[in-house]
Order: structure tokens, then sequence, then C-alpha cells
């Protein structure tokens, strides 16, 4: 038996007989099967959500979080609020809401460095609670009720076919029910706890812009700052910039007048990060590698690039980086082509990141696929949804770089509180100040 030891120190893996008692003396945890990682499970900072689309509640569980940092649970809906922003949203948006309820945690608006758990209740539930009920339900009750009725025509594009094939379901009920973009809300919450800590750990910003909808132009100016958050956000389609904002609203109500539906790119910009947070030691302590597994966690996410990622493969070298010169405060550079991150770390530089978010396979005029109840040509079932949710999948990407870094930034600094966090970043800034000074640079 492999066993994994892990301490506040090291991490080890340590053989034994196969007939070997496991040791008693240290932490042990048996090795994950091979293609799995029990490195997550030794992270400083974990979260996980559960939840089904049209159950009672979503849940989201942030662990490993500082005492101290201010957090409210009107800064969640705020956040949750965010996220139901955009043009091209269905119905649904504007009578779901958010209701928000901080379960433990957290007390009188402050983080207690326990686990922080928190609850997004389903206004809809009393139409579902017998469909979705988690007891058992007399089938004479659910015989008549329509949305009962198995989903048995998978959508292409959607989970429906695999995780039916997968689980042995014969209704896509259970599929969708998790695989909705629905427990994105949960992402947010989470995140917001998140944002929180970097904001008064550091004062880093995390903000999103939509790059392009469907094939409407790609917004080529420079990247937006804090103070333009507002008005991003009061764009309909979360643009920065009238002419891109106008192309893709075009592009909406072509689609909409079509029946179709259209992905997009959105764009990530964290600032304020010091330099050196990350690691590039090993490919999983990688800040990038960390960024661009969170990002292609999120439902519809087809592809993850950082700083100027693709258009930068197609450069030559003396195009492609970001060059150095000496300043005043340090070493300044003219480009961020690498997007903040340079061998796995963060350069100091603002932190970039994109993500392409494919149409949604909800199509209103419906795709064709296979009824797996029958074997027979069928047309795709048809559940409620948007055009486009790209404005939105900015909000979640948001989140989701915000738990990234907050993990990073507990991994390097350390603390059990928001003050020791602070009084370790504040000593590491010194000496990196101290080691870019002029006089540092002659006496080294």
């Amino acid at each position: 038996m492999i066993y994994l030891y892990t301490s506040a120190l090291t991490t080890l893996l340590i053989a034994e007989p196969e007939t070997a008692e496991p040791r008693r003396d240290i932490r042990l945890m048996p090795v994950s099967e091979p293609g799995t990682s029990t490195w997550e499970d030794v992270r400083v900072l974990r979260w996980i959500t559960a939840g089904e689309s049209h159950g009672r509640a979503l849940v989201a569980v942030v662990d490993g979080m500082v005492a101290g940092v201010d957090v409210t649970s009107t800064d969640i809906a705020d956040q949750l609020a965010r996220r139901r922003l955009g043009y091209g949203r269905g119905a649904r948006m504007t009578f779901e809401r958010d209701a928000v309820t901080v379960l433990s945690g957290v007390r009188h608006g402050s983080t207690l460095g326990g686990p922080i758990a928190i609850e997004i209740g389903n206004t809809e539930w009393p139409k579902w609670e017998t469909v979705m009920a988690p007891d058992p339900v007399d089938p004479a009750q659910l015989q008549d009720v329509a949305r009962n009725a198995p989903l048995t025509r998978p959508r292409p594009g959607h989970a429906d076919y695999a995780g039916m094939l997968k689980f042995g379901f014969d209704d896509a009920r259970p599929v969708l029910e998790r695989a909705s973009a629905r427990e994105t809300a949960a992402r947010v919450a989470a995140g917001t706890v998140a944002r929180q800590f970097l904001k008064q750990a550091l004062g880093v910003d995390v903000l999103s812009h939509v790059i392009s909808i469907g094939s409407s132009a790609p917004y080529d100016g420079p990247p937006p700052g804090a103070e333009h958050l507002a008005t991003i956000d009061a764009s309909p389609v979360r643009a920065f910039g009238k002419a891109a904002e106008q192309a893709m609203i075009a592009e909406l109500e072509a689609a909409k007048k079509d029946g179709d539906t259209l992905g997009g790119v959105v764009e990530v910009v964290a600032l304020g990060l010091p330099v050196g947070v990350g690691s590039f030691t090993s490919g999983d302590n990688r800040l990038d590698s960390q960024l661009a597994a969170a990002v292609m966690g999120i439902q519809a996410i087809k592809g993850v690039e950082i700083g100027d990622g693709f258009e930068t493969a197609r450069r030559r070298g003396s195009l492609a980086h970001d060059e150095m010169y000496p300043g005043s405060d340090g070493v300044v550079r003219s480009t961020n082509r690498a997007g903040g991150l340079e061998g796995g770390m963060t350069n100091g530089q603002p932190l970039r990141v994109r993500a392409a978010m494919k149409p949604i396979s909800t199509v209103p005029r419906a795709l064709a696929t296979v009824d797996l109840a029958t074997g027979d040509e069928a047309v795709a079932i048809h559940q409620r949804s948007d055009v486009c949710a790209v404005p939105a999948a900015g909000v979640v990407a948001e989140a989701m770089v915000a738990l990234v870094l907050a993990r990073a930034v507990l991994e390097k600094f350390g603390g059990d509180s928001l003050t020791e966090t602070r009084r370790n970043i504040e000593a590491y800034q010194r000496a990196v100040t101290d080691r870019q000074s002029p006089a540092a640079r002659v006496s080294g």
C-alpha cells in the first residue's frame, strides 16, 4: 500500500509492505487510483457546491478562509445579481431571484476561520417539491405531473447523453439538474468570499468584460480598470466599448430571430497582484494550470487562454514577450502579452484570463437526436433557456479566478487571520521592493 503523508510543512509518499499495519504516528490517507489526484485534498483553501437546478436550494462551502474577512449576505446577493445581467437572458432570469442565507462560518459580517456554508434558495421550489423530492414519493402522486415525464431525447452538446449512459439513467432529468448552469450561482457565492479576501488582504480587484459574442468583431482595446466595472455592468452585454457592444447586440438580435443561440469570449482581469504568487516547481503548482482548470470547469467553456494566448503562438519570439526596463520603483514593461503570468507565477502585471463559451445547447428550433427509449430519430428536448449566457459567464469566471487566486495567496503567505496574512504580505512586499531598489542593485 502507498500512503500520502501530509503535514503543515511537507507532503511525502510512503511505501509500506502490503501486510504492514498502517503507521499510527503520522496522518495517513490512501493515494487515489491512477488518473485521479489527492493534491486538492491538502490545499489550503477548498470549495465545493451541492444542489440541483430545480432542487430546494444550492449550497456552497468554502473551507480554509482566514478569520476576519468582512463579508455579508448582501455582498453575495450583489454578485449573484450581476450574474443575472445580460442581453439575451431568458424569462427565467426575470423571476428566478436568489435568496441568500449564510449558514455558518460568518458572525456579524466577519469570517470566523471555519467552513463557510452559503445557501441559495430556489423560489420555484413549490412547483418542483414533488418531482424533485429527496425522499420516496407515492407513484400515484407523480402519474399525471407533466414535469415528471421522462426526458429521453438528449440534447447534442449537453451532458444528457453521456450522463444517462454513464449513470444508467433512463431519464435525462437527474443529469440536467446537476449539469445545469444554475449551479454556477453557488460558485459565484463562494467566489464572493474569495474576492472579499483578495480586496482586503492585497487590494486586488477582479473584474470581467465580454470580448465578443458570436461572430462579432472582438474588442481589441486596452483592458478595463477597476474604475470601469460599473460601466461594464451597465452595458446590456457587459462590453467595454460602445462599438463592440453594438456589434454584439446585432448578433444577438439575429440569433433570436432565427431561433438560435450564441457563444462568445470573456476576459477576466485581476489588478494588484504582487510578484511571485504561484510556482514553477511542478505542473500542479503553476498558477496558470490552476486557473485554466478552474475556468474550463465552468459549464459550456471550451477554451481558455492566458494573456494573448493563441495569438502569441503566431508571433515570432522577438514580438511575443514583455521586455523589461529599469524604473524608479523596479522593473517596468511596456506590454503585457503574457497576461501577468510567467513560469506559473504572477509577475506584477495585471492578470488576464480569457474563456471561450460555446453556444447554449438548448436550441429553440431543436436539434436532431435519438430517443434513447425507442432508438428512433427525434428532436432534442427543449428546456427553458437563454439565447446567450456569455455576459453571465464573465461573472462566473471572475468567481473561479478569485477562488484560485485566494488559494494561491494563502498558500504563499499563510495566516489564520486576515491581520496575520496582511503582516506576512507586507513583509514580503518590503523584501521585494528592497531587492529591486537601486541601492540593492549596486550593493549586489
